[in-house]
């Protein structure tokens, strides 16, 4: 038996990212591809980032795998369902079975099923699909394996939950050689000039943000040995050099005693690459910011979501405003860049809260930031809390949660023009543009506002 794990991201065809180029491979199906190396399960992996769908069925057809594994989230679930109809009725790539796996089939576990897969891992994904494998192939009790769902005459059969994985030390180093690394290091580099690299420390955050979605690492905190992290910088940093490695851990500073560890290893092993990570404000202190920067940290993206404590904590975030600020701050003193995340929308957010949001990214400076309008993913807390007032539900089919709307304070409209105002409000606020820029920024976020403003009681 073989299994072709892929994914059905084509960055061809989406021109948001097309744009920005920033492409990472599929980390975690690499992750799954070594585990299943690790037990001489044939597979291969099929990266579609810099392929098509055409090419994508091509090698399917020719490799004619058992299974097809496939990982679905939120910016892919369309593709994903297409590809399972094909895969599914289309005799020429041999009926394998379909397997799903990946943040988005948790709590669309029957929508899934029903769109033609046979199988749902749900949770982490290397020994279920390991097990999952051998039942197949040795026709033993499929029930028998922990987290997966499947139909069975219609209805959907749930097995035992997963329990994680408690000693990340036993997973190997993603298999990266499966795919064409190179192209993501030459995309990187020809576009921003330099290259990147992805790197997991951690599975799981202990934290309880409303908006957030844990379906697939649960609310936990794992994490695997300094010394190893350490030595796989060391391999990168031999194999393939890479200019800068993003840590896509939720929160990297969560433990300061793995940081001081980590701190020591990257030296010790000479590993020491420039890296970016994502943490929580009051996770950091002068001395974890100095391990940081270090061991080779040039940017930390630090949590916000708003500049208006009353949303902060609707978001149940648990952390002060002030100490968002002053660790932006703080950390920009030191030399290091800082990034940070907003969200607008979110329920009960009215035009305070958003003025609220400008003067604190304003006041605490970050060399970057972000903007997203809310919406609710299936499973969270924020879902639940709004289910009974979504105004928008589109087909599941063809839409993803982002299509999702509900009552919010205004109209929807008058969100998409509060980001507009904010992001040139706040590049209006920042040293560095020339006079003309200025102008041009002013008056963008003039316009914004009035559209707030005619938005606002409609």
């Amino acid at each position: 038996m073989s299994i072709v794990l892929t994914h059905a991201y084509y960055l061809s065809t989406d021109p948001k990212e097309h744009r920005i180029m920033k492409p990472y491979p599929p980390l975690g199906q690499l992750y799954i591809s070594s585990y299943l190396e690790k037990y001489d399960v044939k597979n291969y992996v099929f990266d579609t980032t810099f392929s098509s769908k055409e090419e994508q069925l091509q090698f399917i057809q020719a490799k004619k795998p058992d299974l097809v594994a496939i990982y679905a989230n939120l910016m892919t679930k369309v593709e994903v369902i297409e590809l399972i109809k094909i895969l599914s009725t289309d005799a020429v790539y041999g009926f394998p079975k379909i397997v799903l796996g990946g943040p988005d089939v948790t709590y669309n576990t029957e929508n899934y099923l029903k769109s033609g897969a046979q199988y749902i891992v749900i949770g982490e994904g290397e020994e279920t699909l390991y097990e999952l494998y051998l039942a197949i192939k040795n026709k033993t009790e499929i029930n028998n394996v922990s987290g997966i769902a499947y139909l069975d005459n219609e209805k959907v059969i749930k097995t035992s939950a997963r329990v994680k994985m408690k000693d990340l030390s036993v997973l190997p180093l993603p298999n990266r050689k499966a795919i064409d690394m190179q192209l993501y290091l030459k995309t990187w580099k020809n576009n921003h000039g330099q290259s990147s690299m992805t790197v997991s420390t951690q599975r799981g955050c202990p934290y309880t943000c409303k908006w957030c979605s844990t379906a697939v690492y649960g609310q936990s905190y794992r994490r695997r040995p300094a010394k190893l992290v350490a030595q796989e910088l060391a391999m990168l940093k031999e194999e393939y050099n890479p200019d800068t490695i993003w840590f896509v851990d939720d929160v990297f500073t969560v433990s300061h005693k793995w940081l001081g560890e980590f701190h020591k290893e990257v030296i010790k092993q000479n590993a020491i690459i420039p890296f970016e990570c994502i943490t929580r404000a009051e996770r950091l202190n002068d001395q974890v910011l100095r391990q940081l920067k270090e061991a080779g940290c040039y940017r930390i993206w630090i949590g916000a979501e708003s500049g208006s404590q009353k949303i902060v904590d609707a978001m149940d975030r648990r952390v002060k405003v002030e100490t968002v600020r002053e660790a932006i701050q703080k950390t920009n003193k030191l030399g290091i860049e800082t990034g940070t995340f907003i969200m607008v929308g979110y329920p009960g957010e009215d035009e305070k809260d958003i003025a609220e949001t400008i003067h604190h990214l304003k006041i605490a400076n970050p060399t970057h930031f972000t903007i997203t309008v809310a919406y609710p993913i299936k499973g969270t807390s924020l879902y639940n809390e709004i289910e009974n007032d979504i105004t928008i539900q589109p087909d599941w089919n063809t839409s993803t949660d982002r299509d999702i709307d509900f009552k919010r304070t205004y109209h929807r409209k008058f969100y998409d023009y509060a980001v507009r105002r904010i992001v040139n409000e706040v590049n209006y606020f920042k040293k560095g543009n020339g006079l003309i820029s200025k102008y041009k920024l002013k008056l963008k976020s003039m316009a914004a506002l009035v559209l707030m403003k005619y938005y606002k009681f409609r």
